[in-house]
């Protein structure tokens, strides 16, 4: 059997799982990308070994390693146990500690941002929308792009993500605010008919599917012209940081963010710790009150 046949097989499993199209392609990206650099590595054990090997050691970040890690192991796992192959040199294989990237995006920038779209139009009502969706939930940008009509409900406040189109599978539904709301509402308002119920909330003006990298094209644009760099994804952590700040609880945090544990969650508690402390040492009543006291060396 050859590595693309058993790739076939492979993604025909986890369809069936009921992975997201987007773990679909992953899988098969992942796998193809291998593969390329190492045509010969699903001759013998011998070549599959020294290709994963060079194919992992390479100097990248870790984020990148992991991701080429997980999904070539479970390929290469399943591999194993439909006897396609004896053996998944890196079934054991550890992950390596991916520490992220939090980004704190000042809020008179964030303002300036909200600006910059012109809502005269259809594509500048759906980016002003979207990021004041991003801004008001902290939705991962990939669960925005997917949400329909349907997810969207006026009447009680709330933006529902399903199992299918969340990252974790788990749904989850998120509050929204009144400007929020009634901004969803004008751009929903602002679609033809014929679209129906099928075209994405965050569509192109031609109601198709919007994808992340046109996305990350649209806001790089914005951001440009205000001299800063900002990604869909700093929009989640901006919303994060400013979540804590305001006076929510972490356990709050991790709930709307659809964490499923509390690591990524307690690295913005501790930066906002942070925060408080610098505050603390520059606004603490000591400070003054304690300028003019006479000291003494002895007790």
């Amino acid at each position: 059997m050859t590595w693309e046949q058993a790739l076939a097989g492979f993604l025909d499993y986890k369809t069936a799982q009921g992975i997201s199209a987007q773990t679909y392609e992953d899988y098969d990206k992942h796998a193809r990308l291998f593969f390329k650099r190492f045509p010969n590595a699903w001759n013998t054990p011998d070549n599959l070994t020294e290709g994963l090997y060079a194919h992992l050691s390479e100097e990248v970040k870790p984020a990148t390693f992991n991701n080429r890690l997980i999904y070539l192991r479970t390929f290469l796992n399943w591999c194993v146990e439909k006897g396609i192959i004896t053996h998944n040199p890196i079934a054991n294989m550890k992950k390596r500690k991916d520490e992220g990237r939090v980004v704190a995006v000042d809020e008179r920038i964030l303002q300036k941002l909200l600006e910059m779209p012109d809502q005269s139009t259809f594509v500048g009502l759906r980016d002003y929308a979207l990021i004041l969706l991003t801004l008001d939930t902290g939705i991962r940008p990939k669960e925005a792009l997917t949400l329909l009509p349907c997810d969207f409900n006026p009447a009680s406040y709330e933006i529902y993500i399903p199992a299918k189109n969340a990252k974790t599978r788990i749904s989850r539904t998120l509050p929204i605010s009144d400007i929020t709301l009634k901004t969803l509402k004008r751009l929903l308002a602002a679609r033809p008919a014929e679209w129906g119920e099928e075209a994405p909330i965050f569509c192109t003006y031609e109601g198709r599917s919007l994808n992340r990298h046109t996305w990350g094209d649209r806001l790089e644009k914005y951001t440009r012209e205000l001299g800063v760099h900002i990604r869909p994804y700093d929009l989640r952590h901006a919303f994060s940081l400013e979540y804590i700040r305001n006076g929510a609880n972490s356990f709050a945090l991790q709930k709307t963010l659809g964490h499923t544990s509390m690591e990524m969650t307690k690295r913005y508690v501790a930066l906002v710790t942070d925060d408080l402390k610098a505050e603390h040492a520059k606004a603490s009543p000591l400070n003054k009150l304690m300028k003019n006291t006479k000291r003494t060396t002895k007790i």
